[in-house]
């Protein structure tokens, strides 16, 4: 997985990168990965040192002289003012506007450094910063680790007295996970001057040791309810070590449990109906929106989920066959897309979705948090357990499988894609993943795990 591939980048993207500890790194990595010609500009000072990292390097204080190169585009192309100071000055608004129309006309991606850190790990804005252009489709926002542990001081922190004022720190306090998670989701710090129509990542980058990697995987946590996603990385090894997004959780729960004589849904286990066992795991597990498909038994099915933070949505085709409810579960997550303030596309905030049974009372957070993190680990089309040589439930589906899922007919669940995408299997030591419920006899067996 390279860094396009993590920021889920669209074709002819206009990225801005934020922040410090990385960016430049970022920008140019992210330029190579990209099918050039791709242009680079900054709407702020840039270091002379990096100009060697383009292909081109273009000064331009107006767009007449970017004109006579309209048709000799070619490579990583740097356009920046002039130089002063061993520092590139910032392009002004009227080539800004005309680079925008060029790479929109060309469908060239345009990526663009709105922020300096005078190659600090850590930063907070000043009044006059960031200067994002207001139609970038994505603002990534860098935070460097190597500042965690760090006392708060200039070295460390680019404007340290502003970053001390947003968490209450005075200086030389030692930088904390806690206070650097504050910073980010301030709307003075990593919120700040953000588009209203972009996407916003955070890249938490420098990861290069494992108790970074788990510091800024305790981070990500806490920052994904005001980003779209949160990449891990270390750059400079030019590694991505997770991805991550939002998780939806999609109970099926439609059925009328005809071979077994009583609705399934409501069988007990551990003293609560089935359903309601399943969408607790869920919710534990952390996935998020937690939708609940129902059909047959509606209003008992709804009954048994009082109280519970889910999303219960009515499959009135139920007698169809499962993926009618496959597409009710979805299209409930894209009728709640539009409330979210990071909606991407019609899918909301959703980097993906575990479809869970309802007969399947017995699967855990504890494997639910697994196929998050292979799932963000790789960003795996398909994710499943594989257990005892045999593919088991419940299996996540990335975003991009969506609709490819909407196209199914009939009594099709999942596994009606699985020869269009590439399926990433989960090794589990635990052969209760393979029980559902067909019959009381399965029941029964079902019933004997917990003794």
């Amino acid at each position: 997985m390279n860094l396009a591939q993590a920021l889920r980048l669209p074709p002819a993207s206009s990225v801005a990168f934020v922040g410090a500890g990385g960016k430049s790194t970022a920008l140019f990595q992210l330029a190579r990965e990209l099918n050039p010609p791709v242009i680079i500009t900054a709407t702020t000072h840039l270091g002379a040192w990096q100009i060697p990292l383009a292909d081109k390097h273009i000064v331009a204080n107006l767009p007449a002289p970017l004109a006579t190169l309209e048709h000799n585009w070619g490579g990583v192309m740097l356009v920046t003012g002039e130089i002063k100071d061993n520092k590139t000055e910032p392009i002004n608004g009227k080539t800004l506007s005309w680079l925008r129309e060029v790479c929109e006309n060309n469908s060239f991606p345009l990526l663009i450094e709105a922020d300096g850190s005078r190659q600090k790990p850590l930063k907070a804005p000043a009044k006059h910063e960031p200067p994002i252009p207001e139609f970038v489709d994505l603002v990534v926002q860098v935070a460097g680790l190597t500042g965690l542990g760090k006392p708060l001081k200039d070295g460390i922190v680019h404007r340290y007295k502003i970053f001390g004022n947003l968490v209450g720190f005075k200086m030389g306090e030692t930088i904390t996970p806690e206070a650097l998670t504050r910073v980010l989701t301030h709307p003075k710090g990593g919120l700040k001057n953000i588009p209203a129509a972009a996407r916003h990542v955070a890249l938490l980058n420098q990861a290069e040791t494992p108790e970074l990697q788990a510091q800024a995987n305790t981070i990500a946590k806490k920052l994904l309810p005001v980003y779209h996603s949160v990449i891990v990385a270390s750059l400079k090894n030019e590694q991505i070590h997770a991805v991550h997004e939002p998780i939806a959780g999609i109970i099926l729960a439609a059925g009328d449990s005809t071979r077994f004589g009583q609705p399934k849904q409501l069988l007990n286990w551990c003293g609560e109906p089935f359903v309601r066992a399943v969408a607790k795991s869920a919710l534990e597990a952390g996935l998020s929106p937690v939708i609940v498909v129902t059909g047959s038994h509606a209003s008992e099915v709804a009954s048994a989920l009082d109280k519970l933070p889910v999303q219960i949505v009515r499959n009135e085709a139920w007698q169809s066959g499962q993926a009618t409810s496959i597409r009710a579960g979805l299209g409930s997550l894209r009728r709640s897309a539009p409330s979210s303030p990071f909606s991407v596309g019609k899918w909301g905030r959703s980097g993906g979705g575990i479809f869970l049974l309802a007969d399947q009372p017995q699967v855990t957070p504890t494997i639910l948090h697994a196929l998050v993190e292979k799932h963000a680990s790789t960003l795996a089309p398909i994710v499943a357990p594989m257990v005892l040589d045999q593919r088991a439930n419940p299996v996540l589906f990335d975003r991009v499988t969506f609709p490819d899922l909407m196209k199914l007919e009939g009594d099709v669940g999942g596994r009606g894609i699985f020869s269009k995408h590439k399926v990433s299997y989960l090794p589990w030591h635990d052969d209760a993943m393979l029980l559902d419920v067909d019959t009381p006899e399965h029941y029964q067996r079902l019933k004997d795990l917990l003794e």
